[in-house]
């Protein structure tokens, strides 16, 4: 059987070579970065499984970098991620899930309950990464959403529906807590999959 690949991202190299061998140990296939700047690219790259990223790192941060993996329009915007964080203050903790982290562990690390935070995520059904089962948009949510995905703004669609910029949203963001996502532009991508809004 493959070894899970996983992306750790740590900007203190002791941490990460700690990480890396550790997760080495536990079976799984990993690659360290010391900043996430190049993250992207090696996830292009290495096309790992799963992340798990550090988030007080010089820029971008962590958070950052969650944003603007969910912000993309291709498989990368679903891929797990774990956040690895001194910060598990409230604040913090929900500012990762609202970004569409799929867990939050904090240091001091206990690997051995990372490795089976991560062995958990891994062994979910791959359905549960694209759209939760019997989902139904109203049509106008989907009218809305069909809107967005074509890349109009919360102004121009709410000209095009005849409604409030504020009905807009409140559309939007109704089909996007349904589909379990983060961002309008993977609300737009699971419902395409899904066969929810035309492609």
């Amino acid at each position: 059987m493959t070894a899970a690949r996983l992306l750790c991202i740590d900007d203190e190299q002791r941490i990460l070579d700690l990480l890396v061998e550790e997760l080495r140990d536990h079976g799984f296939e990993v690659r360290g970065l010391t900043t996430s700047a190049r993250a992207i690219e090696e996830i292009q790259a290495f096309k790992p499984n799963l992340v798990v990223c550090d988030i007080m790192m010089p820029p971008p941060s962590g958070f950052d970098l969650l944003e603007q993996i969910r912000g993309r329009n291709d498989h990368i915007a679903s891929i797990l991620f774990i956040f690895l964080s001194a910060l598990g203050d409230r604040v913090e903790v929900l500012k990762g899930r609202r970004l569409g982290a799929d867990d939050f562990v904090t240091k001091p690390i206990d690997f051995e309950m990372l490795a089976e935070i991560i062995k958990s995520r891994l062994n979910r059904s791959p359905q549960n990464r694209t759209v939760p089962p019997k989902v139904s948009l109203t049509e106008r949510e989907v009218e809305a959403l069909a809107w967005s995905a074509k890349g109009k703004s919360s102004t121009d669609i709410a000209v095009l529906m005849n409604v409030s910029e504020r009905t807009v949203n409140f559309h939007i963001s109704n089909a996007m807590r349904k589909l379990g996502v983060a961002t309008r532009i993977q609300a737009a991508v699971r419902a395409s999959i899904a066969g929810l809004i035309p492609c």
